[in-house]
């Protein structure tokens, strides 16, 4: 593994998990994006990892031209814009990359599997719902298999990579890596791989701490000294697997995508809570965060005007 003093903070600011019930400081609209987004850079942030929600209802959306209405001033912010082309769980292949072919992103993350992805839960509680959509869309989590083919992550690789673009390899089990280690073989990855293990969702590789352990172990086998770790886990265990992450020599990744929660019983605010707290936490384990240039640098990505 590559390492290095600086620590990454990446933040995730909406994601397509979460619906707005569940928590009002979730940003739905452009504005609400733009303004999280500038408060979580100020707060520590060089990476933002973007979704796009549909406005009026909240609902995750793969347009183009919602996105366009908030990644310029993002991008005016200096941090390094990343790209979802994972969308949601409901949309095709074509839909979820086509943000990432519009905005010619210096990230884009690319999900190195297909998978059970199951956030149904806070459907079975009784609750009101804002939106008629949202209770059914989470519990059809639960019987619908998230694809990544090997067919469309060579496509992601190939459209995406002819622009320039670098990805945030997303992996929730081991085998994501070896999936992973399988393209880089073939040479339709460039180094440093940037591997962000994701740990705690329903289908993926359990919240604990050794599971964590053997993905850097298995890591360190296939990728040497060609890669960066970065991990998080969903929900509650949070803070606990950004820490181990930033003992291990990683970088880290917070944000109301993954987590709504600042800690037990209470909900984070804004994006910035959260990348507050990360900020932390990598202060008192002596790891400096990195800016975004220093992230760029580290990543060797094109920069803000390519």
């Amino acid at each position: 593994m590559l390492r290095t003093e600086q620590t990454i903070i990446s933040c995730a600011l909406t994601g397509s998990v979460h619906t707005p019930t569940l928590s009002a400081h979730l940003p739905v609209t452009p504005q609400q994006i733009i303004d999280q987004g500038l408060e979580a850079v100020e707060a520590g942030a060089a990476v933002l990892h973007l979704h796009a929600r549909d406005p009026r209802t909240g609902r995750p959306t793969a347009s183009a031209r919602m996105f366009d209405q908030f990644v310029p001033e993002l991008r005016a912010s200096g941090a390094v814009i990343n790209i979802t082309t994972g969308g949601s769980t409901r949309m095709t292949w074509e839909e979820r990359l086509e943000a990432a072919r519009h905005l010619s992103p210096e990230l884009a993350s690319l999900n190195m599997g297909s998978m059970n992805f199951v956030f149904s839960g806070p459907a079975h509680r009784e609750r009101e719902w804002k939106f008629d959509w949202e209770r059914d869309y989470l519990l059809g989590s639960g019987d619908i298999v998230f694809a990544n083919t090997f067919a469309q992550i060579e496509r992601t690789l190939r459209v995406l990579g002819e622009t320039g673009t670098r990805f945030e390899f997303e992996c929730y089990d081991v085998g994501h890596l070896y999936t992973l280690a399988h393209f880089m073989d073939r040479g339709l990855v460039r180094t440093p791989l940037l591997v962000q293990c994701i740990l705690g969702v329903l289908g993926g590789i359990g919240a604990d701490p050794d599971n964590l352990s053997h993905m850097h172990a298995t890591a360190e086998k296939l990728f040497g000294d060609d890669y960066y770790l970065s991990a998080f886990a969903a929900g509650r265990h949070q803070t606990a697997f950004i820490t181990q992450s930033a003992l291990l020599g990683g970088h880290v990744r917070v944000g109301l995508e993954d987590n709504l929660y600042l800690e037990r019983g209470r909900l984070a605010v804004s994006n910035a809570e959260q990348v507050r707290k990360a900020a932390r936490i990598l202060d008192e384990l002596g790891r400096p965060t990195a800016t975004p240039d220093q992230a760029r640098s580290l990543l060797k990505l094109k920069g803000p005007g390519a």
